[in-house]
């Protein structure tokens, strides 16, 4: 098998054949990315498949039943635990943060809902980027420093504390601007709600009942159980190009901001769950689908619908040191989108213009007939 060749579940190819859908993943991997894993689900079915290599010098291909870091799309699962919360009586959206989470001296303007949306203005413990250039950084997360160090733990109220430490970007609820501080602090929240740890909540109200059996909080371990594929990490020392394998880490770094591992079987479940109005009361879903104005963020979601020949789509990609995964579905979740991609990975990120265009290049092929309508 040669990173030409591209693998699909026979059953799935049985019930429909997607030449397009093949043709893009391979174009995924004549792109540069080392490989990938995409699922369909639609009114046709459902169709699987994989291209390029499980590992930088192998032949097998990735496999389709493959768990990876979801990056960023733990957020969306986050925010989903948090408003079964609120179903539950437990927190309330509007509720004061500070009047939860004492210890850190928290503006008392900060609700729930303004973690959620992105809203708070809580510095970014990754590192600020504004629009003239300015960047403020925060911890190390990249870079030869972060593969040194890769194995570190990091624990959420340190990365609180540095965030905290710094200017926040703008008063609570004024504007929005992406922070992975929020979700740490809905973390910890969290937590303190319950008495128990996220892992568990996520695992009694989410991943237990929707039967998620891919899909777990890893806290500080550096594995990933189960077949998968490996994500990769360049650097330059005394002159020498080195490429890592960057597959084990402690995602502790991260935490709620992008920790969680998964498959593209369980994010379709988990979407479809979600949108299908299955997981969250009908309120509640379309508070979490009332997006900001800025750039069309809810509660943990994006809603995409500018587009008129895609329709409306609700979307959350994430990213995690060379390894991607893809989350679109129509509003009512008949039709999602899910795919994971591995990469070489440098502080450049010299595969973001790529990333871009072979995602939408995959959303086109997918919801291209206005499907999200």
């Amino acid at each position: 098998m040669t990173n030409d060749s591209v693998s699909v579940d026979n059953k799935a190819v049985a019930e429909q054949d997607r030449p397009e859908l093949q043709k893009i993943i391979q174009e995924i991997v004549h792109a540069g990315f080392v490989g990938v894993q995409l699922r369909v689900n639609d009114e046709r079915g459902e169709w699987v498949g994989s291209a390029g290599v499980r590992e930088l010098g192998g032949s097998d291909e990735p496999p389709t039943d493959g768990r990876f870091r979801v990056g960023s799309v733990t957020k969306t699962f986050t925010a989903a635990l948090a408003l079964r919360l609120v179903a539950d009586g437990v927190i309330g959206l509007d509720d004061v943060v500070a009047d939860r989470l004492t210890e850190f001296g928290l503006d008392p303007r900060i609700t729930v809902r303004m973690l959620l949306q992105h809203t708070s203005g809580v510095f970014n413990f990754t590192g600020e980027y504004f629009e003239d250039g300015t960047v403020v950084p925060g911890i190390v997360w990249s870079g030869k420093e972060w593969v040194d160090n890769r194995f570190r733990t990091y624990l959420p109220e340190e990365l609180v504390r540095l965030a905290l430490s710094k200017p926040a970007r703008f008063e609570p609820g004024t504007d929005w601007s992406y922070s992975n501080t929020n979700y740490v602090l809905v973390k910890l929240l969290i937590e303190k709600v319950t008495g128990h740890s996220l892992a568990d909540e996520m695992q009694r109200r989410v991943l237990g009942p929707l039967g998620l059996s891919d899909t777990v909080v890893p806290g500080t371990s550096t594995d990933i159980a189960g077949p998968h594929a490996h994500a990769y990490y360049r650097y330059e020392e005394a002159g020498q190009e080195r490429t890592v394998d960057v597959t084990r880490q402690n995602p502790s770094w991260i935490s709620t901001g992008g920790d969680m591992i998964s498959s593209t079987r369980d994010l379709h479940t988990f979407l479809s769950a979600l949108l299908g109005g299955r997981l969250l009361p009908a309120p509640l879903l379309a508070e979490m689908l009332d997006a900001h104005p800025k750039v069309g963020y809810g509660l943990g979601v994006f809603v995409q619908d500018a587009d008129p020949e895609l329709g409306t789509i609700i979307t959350h990609n994430g990213g995690i040191s060379g390894s991607a995964a893809l989350l679109y579905g129509t509003p009512d979740g008949t039709t999602t989108l899910t795919a994971s991609l591995t990469y070489v990975d440098d502080a450049a990120m010299s595969q973001a213009e790529a990333f871009q265009k072979v995602t939408q290049d995959l959303v086109k092929a997918v919801f291209g007939d206005g499907r999200g309508r």
